[in-house]
């Protein structure tokens, strides 16, 4: 086992577990973690804090989830397995931020950037997805559930390494286990829409 590769991976985490939403709402003297739904994701810093610092987080969590993946494909040139291994470590340091007591966000943004640097079109396939379903109902958390589910076979179509559709198949599963309470708001038609605000 390569350590160095090793050491990829924790540095990955890492990086994903850097609260770019917690920091946004923080510096606008807002805990998000107690406001709105409490996530830290940039739908909740869209509605507890606005759309300036809502972009910033929307942005950076996408930057960091494709920075590893991108030096790990190309100037790295490591193989599919550790490149899914990297993605895989830096959607659980979002989700699972240490510097949170290990709670985070639902992993959503920082998935899509791990996208760019694995496959741009598997990206934009997922990233239509998204936008397809939320443009039908306004709900963030439907469109995101919907890519989620899809994630693993856009992968296969679109990058086909086994690698990659495991990768495909495990973010998706977490990010539908991150909204189960999204879905029981979903079932009892309660979730709300997405309001643009400040």
């Amino acid at each position: 086992m390569d350590l160095s590769n090793i050491g990829l991976i924790a540095g990955a985490y890492l990086l994903g577990a850097i609260p770019f939403g917690y920091l946004a709402g923080r510096l606008a003297g807002v805990d998000v973690r107690k406001a709105g739904s409490g996530n830290i994701g940039a739908t909740n810093v869209l509605r507890t804090v606005g759309r300036g610092p809502a972009a910033a987080t929307l942005l950076l969590d996408i930057l960091k989830g494709f920075l590893p993946v991108w030096l790990a494909r190309r100037p790295w040139a490591l193989p599919p397995a550790w490149v899914a291994a990297i993605a895989l470590a830096v959607v659980a340091g979002h989700v699972f931020s240490p510097f949170l007591k290990f709670r985070g966000g639902k992993g959503v943004a920082t998935a899509v950037g791990v996208l760019l640097g694995i496959s741009p079109p598997a990206a934009l396939a997922a990233v239509a997805v998204f936008g397809l379903v939320f443009g039908l109902g306004r709900i963030v958390s439907l469109a995101s559930l919907a890519a989620a589910v899809l994630l693993p076979f856009l992968l296969g179509l679109l990058a086909p390494e086994p690698a990659y559709a495991i990768f495909g198949g495990l973010v998706g599963a977490l990010v539908v286990l991150r909204h189960r309470a999204n879905l029981d708001r979903l079932l009892s038609r309660s979730e709300p829409r997405t309001q643009w605000k400040k």
